[in-house]
């Protein structure tokens, strides 16, 4: 029995996903902009909601300011310490996360959805969304959490590695800014509460609902929670980076591998070339051991275990980068490689083999993007933060199989441009 209802349930979750993600959307009376799909495979209500700010908004000195709000923020609210909040949502069987990033920041509730155990676990998102109390002694211990997280952070490879990559891209830009021990020293209670007065408003919210709800339902609880937000402006975003000139940061380490990172700002979120550049990073380095950087730094030649490329598209212009680990001695020799099959990559294309395989499993696998409710939450709150369009994943797949090779090569040409390659070595000789 056990077995059978497992099955049923896998049959309707697979039956939902090929039949499409109906979006509803709508902007409550309160100013926030809401997105919801009807889901009543399980009895369960995801709730995610997004506002503009990530490290992003973080004023000049003052890196990791968005990052220590979030932080914060569910850690005491209203008549609630730390501990009721935890305990409250223990006894409901719900879950309460999120966390902050480079252009957001989210809050994230899963519950059931019966009344009695909704309502409750409703409230709790509310009043800490509303009322967050920002404890003087929990905001000490955060920051001291923090400045230890990240002075760790600065003897790995990696970490250093990454700061250093992020910098060098974006010299001018506020993508560019790390946090760093001494910026988040200087913090402040005060801070915190400004920030998110600022930031933490109706103008500047995206509420994602999904679940088993109904619209009605939806628009109500969307508007309690937007209500009891200040109704505030949108985010001011920074003017866009700049191209970087290319170049060069080698940083020393004792590790035994260096680590490399090659790469420069290529594409924000909804620019057309967005699918052209992901149908042909999938054979340059996104396919794993299909791919061609695999292929050669690894397969041929043994330099790296592990070699990838990907596109991280942003509010503003993301990054594309490659990354690999090797040994100290080989470094040189890896980053010539790379650089000479990305360079061959550009010139050639995909063959017509690769641009078929590319194909067949980005829309192969895209099913299991959209398998629950939660996957579901996360793809329809990039929909709603980001202004894409509303029948996205509908067409996921379609536009996929419509990307041409020359299209690739002309996205590629626009978007990666050797001479503005930024390559970071971390350990290398």
């Amino acid at each position: 029995m056990k077995k059978l209802l497992i099955a049923a349930i896998a049959l309707l979750l697979t039956h939902s996903v090929f039949a499409g993600v109906k979006i509803e959307h709508w902007v409550s009376p309160s100013g926030a902009r809401v997105y919801f799909v009807e889901s009543r495979v399980l009895p369960m209500l995801d709730v995610q909601v997004d506002f503009a700010a990530g490290s992003m908004f973080d004023p000049v000195g003052k890196s990791g300011l968005a990052a220590l709000t979030r932080a914060a923020l569910d850690l005491g609210a209203g008549k609630l310490d730390e501990t009721a909040i935890a305990e409250q949502l223990a006894d409901i069987g719900a879950n309460l996360t999120g966390g902050a990033d480079t252009d957001r920041a989210s809050v994230a509730l899963r519950t059931l959805s019966a009344r009695d155990k909704r309502e409750p676990a409703l409230d709790i998102l509310k009043t800490v969304l509303h009322k967050p109390l920002f404890d003087a002694a929990i905001f000490e211990r955060e920051k001291a959490r923090t400045i230890a997280g990240l002075k760790e952070a600065m003897t790995r490879p990696d970490s250093i590695a990454g700061k250093a990559f992020w910098a060098a891209m974006y010299p001018n830009h506020p993508y560019g800014r790390q946090a760093t021990p001494e910026s988040v020293g200087t913090l402040n209670r005060d801070d915190l509460v400004a920030f998110h007065a600022r930031y933490y408003n109706a103008a500047n919210a995206s509420i994602t609902l999904v679940g088993d709800l109904s619209r009605q339902e939806a628009e109500t609880l969307a508007e309690a929670i937007a209500s009891g937000l200040p109704k505030g402006q949108a985010a001011v975003l920074p003017a866009p980076p700049e191209a970087p000139k290319g170049g060069l940061t080698q940083l020393a380490h004792p590790a035994s591998q260096a680590h490399v990172y090659i790469g420069l700002p290529a594409v924000e979120r909804g620019n057309p070339d967005f699918f052209p550049l992901l149908v042909g990073n999938y054979t340059l380095g996104g396919g794993g051991f299909v791919s061609r950087l695999m292929k050669e730094v690894r397969d041929q030649r043994g330099y790296a275990y592990s070699v990838y490329s990907y596109f991280a598209p942003l509010k503003q212009t993301g990054p594309f980068q490659i990354g690999l680990q090797t040994k100290r001695s080989q470094a040189r020799d890896a980053i010539k490689v790379a650089r000479d099959v990305l360079e061959g990559f550009l010139k050639d294309g995909p063959s017509d083999d690769e641009l078929a395989a590319a194909k067949a499993n980005l829309t192969g696998s895209f099913p299991l993007r959209l398998d629950s409710n939660k996957k579901i939450l996360d793809n329809v709150a990039v929909i709603g933060f980001y202004g894409l369009p509303l029948d996205y994943l509908d067409q996921y797949q379609a536009r996929v199989q419509a990307v041409t090779a020359d299209e690739i090569k002309q996205a590629f040409a626009r978007r990666v441009r050797p001479e503005s390659l930024i390559t970071v070595t971390v350990a290398a000789d």
